[in-house]
């Protein structure tokens, strides 16, 4: 029998690394916007620009590190909320098993660290090991569920998922709409 708190430190690690990778790319490309619109050396009069990128990287990392945090928090929420309607396990004890998968995302931020450069790819990787702690998560709570209730669980998270995605996109649309319309041409 092993530790169950060994590993429980992983996620927290991996939304820092996965925020830092996104950090790093984002700072690179805002200093390139700043230098391009002709801001940066104004802000330089007042800034050292090791203060520039620090700061900058500090609020990326922040930004990041929420955006991640809520999506850990929003995804922990609905899959608990899959076990209750669908999942016979009543004691959370199917949960215990599932979290040696966040080694999945462990190892993917520590390389989207190594892939800062490359934001595509970043997101590809955050996806790809997504999808694979999801096939973990179906496969460890498997034997739980009745036939029913695994194609219940499955499609609540697609469907949530689905959701929640076209909403933000439908937002963010809506907001571009908006801006492009206000600007005088």
């Amino acid at each position: 029998m092993t530790n169950r708190y060994i590993t429980s430190h992983f996620p927290l690690i991996s939304i820092l690394l996965f925020s830092l990778a996104f950090a790093i790319f984002f700072q690179g490309f805002l200093l390139n916007q700043l230098v391009d619109l002709g801001i940066y050396n104004g802000m330089r009069e007042f800034i050292s620009e090791s203060g520039i990128k620090l700061t900058l990287l500090f609020l990326l990392q922040l930004f990041f590190f929420m955006v991640f945090s809520a999506l850990k928090l929003i995804a922990d929420t609905t899959i608990e909320l899959s076990m209750l309607f669908f999942s016979k396990d009543e004691e959370g004890n199917e949960l215990n098993k599932v979290r040696a998968g966040s080694w999945i995302y462990l190892v993917s931020s520590i390389l989207a660290l190594l892939l800062a450069q490359y934001v595509l790819l970043i997101v590809i990787l955050f996806l790809v090991a997504s999808l694979c702690y999801f096939i973990y998560l179906v496969y460890k709570i498997s034997n739980t569920l009745t036939t029913a209730g695994l194609i219940g669980f499955i499609f609540f998270q697609v469907i949530f998922w689905s959701v929640f995605i076209l909403a933000v996109v439908l937002a963010l649309v809506k907001l571009y709409n908006s801006f492009m319309a206000s600007l005088p041409f």
